[in-house]
């Protein structure tokens, strides 16, 4: 098992970890997950100092709307061949998600920096906020 995912066996679809969900592959290779603290940290460490675009989606796994979100993010990951797509479920990252107060939540990075946030799901507000910063 890698330390982002593993591949499920004969399935063609892979599980991310810390995402607790089994989920489309991304062609492109650019959808990571958290699975941990740690890892989190290092993933936000690397998109500031190399000044990367990116979206975080923060959820839970006993978030409904969460998994109903979740692989659409990972299909958008897909259409935005410029953003890093980054996935942590803050029970497996509790002390860098402390500020999370609701899921799902999506931070989105512009040369290194948050620049928005948007609460909550829907596809086509994702979809357009991913135009909004690619």
């Amino acid at each position: 098992m890698g330390a982002e995912e593993s591949e499920g066996k004969g399935s063609g679809r892979r599980e991310m970890e810390g995402a607790g969900l089994t989920l489309p592959p991304s062609r492109l290779k650019n959808l990571r997950s958290a699975a941990d603290d740690q890892q989190l940290k290092d993933i936000l460490d690397n998109v500031r100092s190399t000044k990367s675009s990116a979206v975080i989606n923060y959820g839970a796994s006993w978030c409904r709307v969460c998994s109903q979100i979740l692989p659409a993010f990972c299909q958008l990951s897909d259409s935005f061949p410029k953003l890093s797509f980054i996935y942590a479920d803050i029970d497996e990252c509790p002390e860098t998600t402390q500020q999370i107060r609701y899921t799902p939540t999506f931070h989105f990075f512009r040369d290194g920096e948050r620049v928005d946030e948007m609460l909550g799901a829907g596809e086509e507000r994702l979809r357009d906020r991913l135009w909004l910063h690619s």
